[in-house]
């Protein structure tokens, strides 16, 4: 079985994460995507701006409809600073038939010689990498053990970001169909952002 991981802090969740995870679903063949809401993400500076609950019920609503979407919040139980060594190491105990890949951007590809223990990561797990119209990447710039973990996937370009959704909620613009309606419906009820600036 093959398993993608698309993690981040889905501070909203969005349409564009949904897109990206479909199109690598289809492309890398896997069975199953399963979304993983970050605790405290290692790269950030700021800490996400809705609760671990509140980014967890979104993450839920947002992949319900979806037969090969799963929500799992192994990060969010786990707690403290989320380092995809730790996560991967684990999830490997309990699901060693399964194959996990990271989905993720291709600027975050670039970025991979610089992840916390990534020697070790990348004889545990390939990763994913979706490939953005206008985005240029060059492979072999990575070393070699890292290129080889690398599966590049093609998806449409979508400018499209949750910092973006934070603003339009604290200025009180609408962000349907930026986000799925169930999720829309849960910011509007429990006035997520609403008096807070984005980044």
């Amino acid at each position: 079985m093959k398993v993608g991981i698309m993690g981040g802090t889905f501070d909203p969740i969005h349409i564009g994460h949904l897109i990206a995870a479909q199109h690598a679903c289809e492309q890398a063949f896997l069975d199953e995507v399963w979304f993983m809401p970050t605790n405290v993400p290692p790269h950030k500076e700021k800490g996400p701006m809705a609760t671990p609950g509140q980014r967890w019920d979104m993450v839920c609503r947002a992949v319900e409809d979806h037969s090969h979407f799963r929500p799992f919040d192994f990060e969010l139980r786990k707690g403290g600073i989320s380092y995809s060594i730790d996560t991967v190491t684990e999830l490997l105990k309990v699901h060693p038939d399964i194959h996990f890949a990271y989905i993720i951007g291709a600027d975050m590809v670039q970025y991979l010689p610089k992840w916390y223990r990534i020697n070790e990561l990348v004889q545990k797990i390939t990763f994913i990498g979706l490939q953005r119209p206008g985005y240029v990447w060059d492979l072999n710039l990575l070393p070699e053990a890292i290129r080889k973990a690398v599966i590049a996937v093609e998806m449409p370009l979508i400018e499209l970001s949750s910092s973006l959704i934070r603003s339009r909620q604290a200025e009180r613009k609408s962000v349907r169909y930026l986000v799925p309606d169930r999720v829309n419906e849960y910011m509007v009820v429990n006035r997520i952002y609403e008096s807070q600036a984005a980044d």
